[in-house]
């Protein structure tokens, strides 16, 4: 959070010495180069420093969310690999809503307690029931998951939107700063490079700042998107061997 107001902060800045900073043809710098510009190139630099800002803001928060999700997944999985028997495992785990694995253990735990008291008054259990109490465990587990995995994947679309369009929105105001460029050079009709040079080089500031908000973005969410196709594999075996466990566990009767 001190970071983003950081930035905030520095973009407040930035707009306050530009306004009041006095114009000079010969400075290449940033701030002269974004005084310089016209109001659309300067519109189109600003909404690219704040979708940059926005981006680094979801990156931070997504690797901190990542990193925790590993880190309580290998705490969980070497709890319930441990050898304690399932009713223990409830009582140490149904109550960790941090986790995902932690809330499909909880859920597929009701459902089997359900399916257990419904049977429990039969002698026998027959194989249709042991199929139908697995398709219900399934099912609840499946409806766990694809909701955890759909929180984990927020952000994520700001990020592929950031990358993919930041580079267009860049172009687009440079070829509209070219398209001043050379208004200014038809009505001063001087072509020489001391004219030229200041105009073409606000023109090509805005791509690179499309540049910087695309880039970082790009090479985070594919990083984003392989770490989560991971902790989806991981979390589809955790369920395939709990949907198997349990099962047996009710067709023993326990």
């Amino acid at each position: 959070m001190s970071l983003l107001l950081n930035h905030a902060n520095f973009m407040l800045d930035f707009m306050v010495l530009a306004a009041d900073a006095p114009l000079s043809a010969d400075d290449f710098s940033f701030l002269e180069l974004f005084k310089r510009a016209d109001i659309v190139v300067k519109i189109v630099m600003l909404g690219l420093a704040v979708a940059s800002i926005w981006s680094w803001a979801v990156i931070i928060d997504k690797s901190i969310a990542f990193h925790l999700l590993k880190k309580r997944a290998d705490a969980f999985e070497e709890t319930f690999w441990s050898g304690r028997t399932l009713e223990e495992l409830e009582t140490g785990l149904a109550g960790d809503v941090k986790d995902p694995m932690g809330r499909v253990f909880a859920a597929a735990m009701r459902e089997w307690k359900e399916s257990r008291a419904a049977t429990a008054s039969s002698r026998a259990i027959s194989e249709t029931e042991i199929s139908g109490t697995r398709e219900r465990i399934d099912r609840v587990m499946g409806l766990v998951v694809n909701r955890e995995l759909a929180k984990s994947e927020r952000g994520m679309t700001v990020l592929a939107t950031i990358g993919s369009a930041s580079v267009f929105v860049g172009l687009f105001g440079t070829v509209w700063g070219i398209m001043n460029s050379f208004r200014a050079i038809a009505v001063s009709q001087n072509t020489n490079l001391a004219v030229v040079a200041p105009g073409i080089a606000e023109a090509l500031f805005a791509t690179a700042l499309g540049l910087i908000a695309a880039i970082p973005a790009t090479v985070f969410y594919n990083k984003f998107t392989s770490d989560l196709d991971r902790y989806a594999g991981r979390l589809d075996g955790y369920t395939d061997e709990l949907s198997a466990i349990l099962p047996r566990k009710i067709g023993k009767g326990a």
